[in-house]
């Protein structure tokens, strides 16, 4: 089965979403503003969501996660919890 390791940050506007996109290309760290910025209580952790599988995560998650570039900020990605930055960090068949 496979599974990841990633990181996000979920805010409640697109257009933040993307200004914090921006950011993070020009070099502020994703940790920092997932902590600051993040409504998930994974923020607390730089935005750390740990080791899962798919299937576990919404299906937008499992899209970006399980087919995109690794290492990578995708985003903004609109879920029901509102607008995501993600970045895997590690995939495995």
């Amino acid at each position: 089965m496979k599974s990841a390791t990633a990181r996000h940050l979920l805010v409640d506007s697109e257009e933040l979403c993307l200004d914090l996109k921006n950011r993070i290309a020009n070099g502020e760290k994703f940790e920092d503003l997932a902590k600051e910025y993040s409504s998930c209580p994974s923020g607390h952790n730089g935005g750390d969501l740990g080791h899962f599988y798919q299937g576990q995560m919404v299906p937008e998650f499992d899209k970006v996660v399980f087919n995109e570039a690794i290492n990578v900020v995708h985003g903004p990605v609109k879920t029901a919890f509102g607008y995501h930055l993600l970045e895997t960090t590690s995939r495995r068949d």
